[in-house]
């Protein structure tokens, strides 16, 4: 593990709060080795620590990668006849899952993570995080087929609409994208139903987490500022899916009262 501040380190095993740690410090009730701790000291997880007169046993932090992920590379932990994955592509100290898929062809912002709990989370596409994409495809693209992808298309393949998104115009063949679910090869299926076929499909953002100039094969571990917002923002979202879930189902009931049976729903 990479060296870390005592208190951060105390807070990421579950002993207390890193204001917390910092004052057992100051009392000299944490021992390093058989040695009192010193604020600001760093510490790898090796060492023999003590907190209160108790062993502290050592857990892996949480931690969160933005990793640039290459095109070839597949998103997978069962398939041992792929050639790349990110298990023999990312070395890093502690093992880490991908929270949402990229495809394999696709490149972009990957995030890697050991938080079970942020996996959960930016799994829910029923959710409505956002994500980020810029898209080339084969040949010129009309601004009417750009709108018919805002607006939502139907297909037939898995049998759904997908929703309204935001699409913006960057060139002849080119325009980037920002959904809110995460659909089995959505852009590429969309952008098939149109007569397109992509040629370079890369995600720039995943919510706040943008992919910037990260070099592409590499990764980078996200700041504490950016896990707290990526926190905020798929809570207030999933707060908001669970009003509109509400509104909708109330809004149904009202439609529906004095009417037998289920409606069929129609496809466009």
């Amino acid at each position: 593990m990479e060296l870390m501040r005592l208190n951060k380190y105390l807070a990421s095993c579950g002993i207390c709060s890193r204001r917390e740690a910092d004052k057992l410090i100051e009392r000299g009730l944490v021992l390093v080795n058989g040695m009192p701790a010193e604020m600001g000291m760093l510490v790898d997880g090796s060492e023999e620590i003590y907190c209160r007169g108790q062993k502290v046993e050592a857990k892996d932090p949480k931690v969160l990668l933005l990793y640039h992920k290459p095109a070839g590379v597949t998103c997978t932990e069962k398939d041992y006849h792929a050639e790349k994955t990110i298990r023999t592509e990312v070395h890093y100290p502690i093992r880490v899952t991908y929270a949402g898929r990229l495809d394999k062809e696709s490149r972009g912002l990957l995030l890697l993570t050991n938080d079970g709990d942020l996996i959960e989370e930016m799994m829910r596409g029923a959710n409505g995080h956002e994500k980020e994409y810029a898209v080339q495809v084969n040949k010129p693209i009309l601004a009417s087929d750009l709108k018919k992808v805002s607006e939502g298309l139907y297909l037939e393949e898995l049998d759904v609409t997908t929703r309204p998104c935001r699409t913006k115009k960057t060139g002849d063949r080119s325009f980037h994208i920002v959904l809110t679910q995460g659909l089995n090869r959505q852009i590429r299926r969309m952008c098939e139903q149109l007569g397109y076929r992509v040629v370079s499909l890369i995600r720039l953002r995943v919510v706040n987490l943008e992919l910037g100039d990260l070099p592409e094969g590499q990764y980078r571990e996200a700041t504490e500022e950016e896990v707290k917002n990526l926190w905020k923002a798929l809570r207030i979202g999933s707060e908001g899916e669970k009003i509109g879930e509400k509104e909708k189902h109330e809004r149904g009931e009202k439609r529906g009262r004095g009417k037998t049976g289920a409606g069929r729903r129609s496809k466009p």
